[in-house]
């Protein structure tokens, strides 16, 4: 179960970026210290 919640993370995670504003959370993300967006 822990793997198909991964999984759903970064499908969610990947549409995210592609709605308008969703490149700014990614950076805001960036900025806590995050070298991967993608985990």
């Amino acid at each position: 179960m822990a793997t198909i919640r991964k999984k759903k993370r970064k499908t969610g995670f990947l549409a995210r970026s592609k709605y308008k504003g969703g490149k700014k959370v990614l950076l805001r993300r960036r900025r806590k210290g995050r070298k991967r967006l993608t985990n």
